[in-house]
């Protein structure tokens, strides 16, 4: 009677676990706020794929605000406070018009207090009058009077150039090009191919900023016949601020490279890490090593 009693009481247990599991899982998810709106590329199309890709994974809540228009009345802004505390992680697919400053503040200090920021191409692009943004960024689409340049020597040692040196930045041509992973212990890279190729993109040059607290995770090779600059250009790094983790991602020209699965896997294991300090969300089972290619 005794093992009857026992045995029952461990089914119910089990199917109690299984019936309660689901609504643990969906506590679990992490909330993340894209916000788009002005841009010099094609939000309204990059920021469906983006969310997309974070709600397949089954790993996030997603809210979406969109900005005023460009050259919107001052009263459209009064309206976009978006409350940064609801959320582990800002996905900046923003580049336009200056934020008010109240907005700006708050972004501070959720980043000081130890939020999650995801800067998505373009979005590097922004605030150029912004300091901290700057900051929490680490390189920027600016002169080359703007702050330094950061490349990558073939022993994978970051190299400073100082500002008023170099290139400012810039792109060349739009081509599928190879990215290499330069940490392949960081939650977001681990277990990612040592190189892959990535799709038809922009590949941004001598971006500049203050590029501190920055570690690169991937670089890509600016080939000079592609109107690069013949450097190991930082594609994908972490910079930290204050208790915060920002993540840049600088691929993600269009929907179609968003979609590429080197590019799926960044923005989904960015995001996450971003928000955590941590990455569960596997790799995608079509991201394979690329094959040896020749630097010109």
């Amino acid at each position: 009677m005794t093992r009857m009693l026992a045995l029952g009481l461990l089914v119910a247990l089990v199917a109690g676990a299984a019936l309660f599991a689901p609504a643990a899982m969906a506590a679990d998810k992490v909330n993340v706020l894209i916000i788009d709106g002005q841009n010099n590329h094609d939000w309204k199309s990059t920021t469906p794929v983006i969310k997309k890709i974070l709600l397949d994974t089954e790993r996030f809540n997603v809210d979406v605000l969109t900005s005023p228009p460009q050259k919107a009345p001052k009263e459209a802004w009064e309206s976009f406070k978006p409350d940064f505390s609801k959320y582990k992680a800002v996905f900046s697919n923003y580049n336009g018009e200056s934020w008010p400053d109240e907005v700006n503040k708050a972004l501070e200090k959720y980043m000081q207090d130890g939020g999650g920021l995801v800067i998505l191409h373009a979005a590097n692009n922004s605030f150029g009058g912004w300091a901290e943004f700057s900051k929490m960024c680490g390189l920027c689409w600016q002169g080359n009077n703007f702050g330094d340049r950061i490349t990558v020597d073939d022993d994978g040692k970051m190299v400073r150039t100082p500002k008023g040196q170099g290139p400012g930045a810039g792109h060349g041509a739009n081509w599928p090009y190879e990215v290499q992973v330069r940490d392949k212990d960081h939650p977001v890279t681990k277990g990612m191919p040592a190189k892959w190729m990535h799709a038809s993109d922009e590949l941004y040059h001598g971006q500049r900023g203050p590029a501190e607290n920055m570690h690169i995770l991937c670089t890509a090779f600016s080939k000079a016949d592609k109107g690069g600059t013949g450097a190991n250009e930082p594609m994908v790094f972490t910079v930290a601020y204050g208790k915060g983790r920002v993540f840049v991602d600088m691929l993600g020209h269009d929907a179609k490279s968003c979609g590429d699965p080197g590019q799926v896997a960044l923005v989904s294991r960015g995001t996450e890490w971003a928000a955590t300090g941590d990455v569960t969300v596997p790799l995608p089972k079509d991201l394979t090593e690329s094959k040896p290619e020749e630097k010109k």
